[in-house]
């Protein structure tokens, strides 16, 4: 088996999930924003390239990029009705993905590996905020289970790669990422970009924006070009195998209508807004604690979140055609 290198050559950093959301914005962050350093090579994979939850499609990729470094954001995911009604298949099909992933990874050497987690792990009774040290404290809400036990088992492996073999292979939890290149489908895109889409559309329909629930929850959202410089700092610098939440403080939690008025400024939707409550609203609340990225970040500056509703909405109707919708 091939060893890691010393720290002192280049790394070759292959990125699992590369066509998504955090991929694209750390593709972004590499090539527009001079992330990449001198000598290194990134390689961003799309599952057209390699079907993860394969082991030999897993080990012929490794062979071929032999990266030292891995940031592992492919997982099998779909909308809150599809997670429904196939927990068992977004179980199987992630804890396998994870697994092959992660020992191809300590089989072949590689130095480090971050891995995506996501808020939806956390227990769904709990008390608020939200910390690092909670994950595992009670079960996570029952629509997703199989997706949310499969990423908290990232952590554990995390955990035993250490304890058996030294490896730093750790993750990152961040809360509601939005951005260019996301799924802006009606159904099954995150709630923001669901939100952009259909406002666009009553503009052009001049029919009125019918907002899912009653627009109270509460969520922190995060810019995801935020999250792809984090990304690179926890990658290069950020030594715990415990995982890290990126997520904007407690502060900047807000009602999921005030981010519905900065869509309709951000695509200057004039028409009528209607929240339909009789749909469900979810959790009302998920508050995360960003204590300790501040702690290793005090001046870290988040996107506000108008700016980065004004890009995304931007982006999506300069890019209609590519977008996910």
């Amino acid at each position: 088996m091939m060893d890691s290198q010393t720290k002192t050559e280049p790394m070759r950093v292959l990125v699992t999930g590369g066509s998504g959301l955090v991929g694209k914005a750390i593709e972004h962050v590499v090539k527009q924003e001079g992330g990449c350093l001198e000598g290194e090579q990134w390689t961003f994979l799309s599952s057209k390239e390699a079907n993860l939850v394969d082991l030999q499609q897993t080990r012929a990729v490794f062979e071929k990029y032999r990266p030292t470094h891995v940031i592992h954001l492919a997982a099998k995911v779909g909308g809150l009705y599809l997670h429904m009604k196939e927990n068992l298949h977004f179980l199987r099909d992630n804890l396998r993905i994870n697994d092959n992933v992660l020992q191809t990874s300590h089989e072949r050497g590689v130095t480090k590996v971050v891995s995506c987690l996501s808020s939806c792990i956390f227990p769904d009774k709990t008390t608020y905020p939200i910390d690092e040290s909670m994950i595992h404290n009670g079960p996570p809400h029952d629509s997703n289970f199989g997706y949310s036990h499969a990423k908290r088992m990232i952590d554990i492996q995390n955990r035993g790669y250490f304890a058996q073999h030294g490896r730093r292979y750790t993750a990152v939890i961040p809360t509601n990422v939005y951005g260019p290149y996301d799924n802006f489908n009606f159904e099954n895109g995150h709630v923001l970009s669901a939100l952009m889409h259909k406002t666009y559309a009553a503009k052009k329909e001049g029919t009125p924006l019918q907002v899912w629930g009653s627009g109270t929850p509460r969520r922190q959202f995060i810019y995801s070009l935020d999250v792809a410089r984090l990304f690179l700092w926890v990658l290069r610098e950020y030594d715990e195998i415990d995982p890290i939440i990126l997520s904007v403080g407690e502060e900047e939690e807000l009602p999921i209508k005030d981010a519905v008025e900065m869509i309709a400024d951000a695509l200057d939707f004039k028409g009528q807004i209607v929240f339909d409550t009789s749909k469900s609203d979810g959790q009302m609340k998920k508050t995360a604690s960003n204590a300790k990225l501040r702690r290793y970040l005090p001046d870290f500056t988040f996107t506000p979140l108008s700016e980065g509703i004004k890009k995304t909405c931007d982006w999506f109707v300069n890019n209609y055609d590519i977008a996910r919708t």
